[in-house]
């Protein structure tokens, strides 16, 4: 690497880690407030850490990008402006060697985006849908805090006084999965236990009122059982939670039901056809967020060679307009996704074929 190339590089790399750490707090706020939120409701701080880690992953298809093209913008645009860029011209140097090193890394980032988007973004996703639809026995201890009202049992609310470990003491519920009658128990001690998809609660000392529906007294009772079924915690996995391969099966699988309901009604098919579509359109989808960032470089370094000192607020706003359009155009896709006649999985990559063919543009009237 000549001394030149070593220096815009190093520039480049630079500003790009100032840019992602600045996009990647403004991106993430949102899950910050959810987070918090988890945390207010109780939930413990190794979920509330487990759910951070695997959400984390899915921001950076969008904040490595528009790192890229900010830092690509501002760097070469303070080379322009500084009269480096016309310097390197009168000495022979050619505008494709300086701009060789920040596209590799570029491509790289592509290419590490395109194994984000089809390893890790798919099993962070199941695993965060996971924690927020599901509600295991072991979690509903933990999630059981002194002082507050458990309601995430069906049909079921809870508070306690004391709590040590899977022990309750100083216990009051309510049971509210009879529609006539809200039936109130208290009790000393209550040990939680699970017994497969239920949770057991055994009261020790306690009281009902009422009786039962027609008698409105109190019971009492040295022991008592009560079993509460937990919500349905399976969760269907989607197309974005498949990674590469699966997600090449499933293409596969939804074909070979496609073939075998063809003799079937019509409207069947439609609807086969539309989800082989929408399976297609989130395949084609990772690799266009994927070529976003050597996408927004090779736009990004001629745009920013052009703007002079006073355009410079041009030159991010050509920038800005251009990533707008790169994600607004994928969001329109993404909405026809079931719309199987115009193709949105190849549409998709049309803002990747546009940014490429206005960077050899641009990089032809800078030679």
């Amino acid at each position: 690497m000549k001394a030149i190339e070593k220096y815009v590089f190093g520039s480049f790399l630079s500003s790009f880690l100032l840019s992602f750490i600045v996009l990647s707090f403004v991106l993430t706020i949102g899950l910050l407030v959810q987070i918090v939120g988890y945390m207010i409701d109780g939930m413990p701080m190794a979920l509330v850490g487990k759910f951070a880690a695997v959400s984390f992953p899915e921001t950076l298809q969008w904040t490595i990008p528009l790192a890229l093209l900010v830092s690509s913008v501002l760097v070469f645009s303070r080379l322009s402006a500084d009269g480096e860029i016309a310097a390197m011209k009168a000495c022979g140097i050619n505008l494709v060697s300086v701009m060789k090193y920040p596209a590799l890394f570029g491509l790289c980032c592509s290419l590490g985006g395109m194994w984000i988007n089809n390893e890790v973004v798919p099993r962070g996703h199941a695993v965060r849908r996971s924690l927020t639809s599901r509600l295991s026995v072991g979690n509903a201890i933990d999630l059981i805090e002194p002082g507050v009202w458990v309601n995430d049992f069906p049909g079921f609310s809870l508070y306690c006084a004391e709590k040590d470990g899977n022990v309750l003491r100083d216990v009051e519920a309510r049971d509210n999965s009879s529609t006539n009658v809200v039936y109130t128990y208290r009790a000393e001690e209550v040990v939680v236990e699970g017994q497969g998809s239920d949770v057991t609660f055994v009261l020790k000392n306690a009281r009902r009122t009422p009786v039962d529906e027609r008698n409105p007294g109190t019971a009492s009772a040295a022991s008592y059982t009560q079993h509460v079924k937990l919500k349905d915690v399976r969760y269907s996995r989607k197309a974005k939670d498949l990674r590469f391969f699966e997600l090449l099966d499933e293409i596969k699988e939804d074909e070979g039901r496609i073939a075998e309901a063809k003799e079937e009604c019509s409207k069947k098919l439609k609807d086969m056809k539309r989800g082989l579509s929408k399976t297609k359109v989130e395949f084609s989808k990772r690799f266009a967020f994927a070529l976003a960032s050597l996408c927004f470089v090779v736009v990004g370094i001629p745009l920013g060679i052009r703007a002079q000192r006073r355009e410079s607020t041009i030159g991010m706003a050509l920038s800005l307009v251009i990533a707008l359009g790169y994600y607004l155009f994928m969001m329109l896709m993404l909405s026809l996704q079931k719309t199987y006649a115009i193709h949105p999985e190849l549409l998709i990559f049309l803002p990747a074929a546009a940014c490429l063919v206005l960077s050899v543009w641009l990089v032809r009237r800078n030679l």
